[in-house]
């Protein structure tokens, strides 16, 4: 089940989770730093900010430009010996000592590798939020093993860009066929999933048959962890399901003493 508090965020202006921010050096991409804390703002206050790896290696070069800047942590581990990975056990470890300090609401996870399957598990026994982030090759079990996975792809900077132009070409469009693609998911074509969205809204309507935005997003992360409306050309939720008239209708109601709105959708 999706954490209250992680829900509560999504919806509220104010970070509301005490993040702890561990990155595994070998298996993220420095060029989307900037994406990924920003993202990570969006859930909480990043309390803490840790990278692991070698970084005497060739390969972690690209770390070492942005650490200082951004003010991340990096926790230095030399490879004991060759085709073993010690910043996996390394990692692990601090993660469990932070997660016994108890002044952590949540872990982020910055990491493509399935070996982080069983920590991601063992901080939600603790009733911990653990948010994911790698790429598209991230193995299915440590995605689903996090309250919510988000593909670095999207993260990019031509992505964001990329998926803000392809969302306006098509509301210049007639609305016959969801998008398929953003930026860097043009690689690889990304069929939307229009039968468990439609699924997963008929589980979130009401009695009237309507549903609310934030609930219906809740059950879609739920069920799927990695579901992303950026994915599809689409900034926000609220941009993909008014966009897409074919799958649904939706209209804006007036929250009862104030002058918010909100946006309720049911299947067309």
């Amino acid at each position: 089940m999706v954490s209250p508090r992680l829900i509560a965020r999504i919806e509220s202006e104010e970070p509301t989770l005490r993040l702890a921010v561990l990155i595994d050096a070998d298996n993220a991409q420095a060029a989307v730093i900037d994406g990924l804390l920003a993202e990570i703002a969006r859930f909480g206050e990043a309390t803490v900010k840790r990278i692991y790896g070698d970084f005497t290696a060739p390969a972690s070069s690209s770390w070492k430009k942005v650490l200082q800047r951004y003010a991340i942590k990096p926790m230095q581990q030399f490879a004991y010996t060759t085709g073993k990975n010690a910043t996996d056990s390394t990692l692990i470890i601090d993660a469990m000592d932070l997660l016994y300090t108890r002044r952590f609401d949540g872990f982020c996870l910055i990491t493509s590798d399935s070996d982080f399957t069983g920590l991601a598990m063992r901080l939600r026994e603790e009733g911990l939020t653990v948010l994911g982030f790698g790429e598209k090759k991230t193995p299915e079990a440590f995605r689903n093993a996090c309250h919510k996975f988000v593909f670095t792809e999207v993260l990019r900077p031509s992505a964001v860009a990329e998926a803000i132009g392809l969302q306006k070409t098509l509301e210049d469009k007639p609305k016959t066929a969801p998008p398929q693609t953003t930026a860097e998911a043009a690689e690889q074509k990304v069929e939307f999933p229009t039968k468990f969205v439609l699924s997963a809204l008929e589980q979130s309507i009401d009695d009237t048959g309507w549903a609310h935005l934030g609930t219906f997003g809740s059950y879609l992360t739920k069920l799927q962890p990695d579901f992303d409306s950026r994915l599809y050309g689409y900034k926000k939720l609220s941009d993909l399901v008014k966009a897409m008239t074919n799958l649904f209708a939706a209209e804006e109601r007036q929250t009862p003493g104030s002058s918010q709105k909100v946006l309720y959708i049911r299947a067309r």
